[in-house]
């Protein structure tokens, strides 16, 4: 499994900035192999974070390529205030079951 996180500050949030993120979101759900996302805030640091997860890196790679994403990559200057991704093959999870997330619904190794 492989996951992708987007952490960022956020900024100045304008319509086409709504209309991307939501084209975004549909291009992630209808990639290849994609599992699931969750968002979190930080609410003290200011920060957003959003991770989405994918089978292998197929689905992550046709995110990456989406015309939408491309055109908010190079215009995120104009609404975040910074951000970092990371990019990271997951090799194990567990945990007791009982909450309903997007990683745990990949069996552990």
């Amino acid at each position: 499994m492989y996951s992708a996180t987007f952490i960022f500050k956020e900024g100045d949030f304008n319509e086409e900035f709504f209309k991307l993120d939501k084209e975004i979101a549909e291009a992630a759900k209808n990639s290849v192999g994609y599992l699931g996302e969750e968002s979190w805030m930080n609410n003290d640091a200011g920060l957003v974070s959003n991770v989405y997860y994918w089978e292998s890196m197929d689905g992550l790679k046709e995110l990456m390529n989406n015309p939408s994403h491309n055109i908010a990559k190079a215009k995120q200057g104009e609404w975040l205030k910074g951000y970092q991704v990371v990019i990271s093959q997951v090799l194990r999870t567990y945990g007791d079951g009982t909450l309903d997330l997007p990683i745990a619904k990949v069996p552990p190794l």
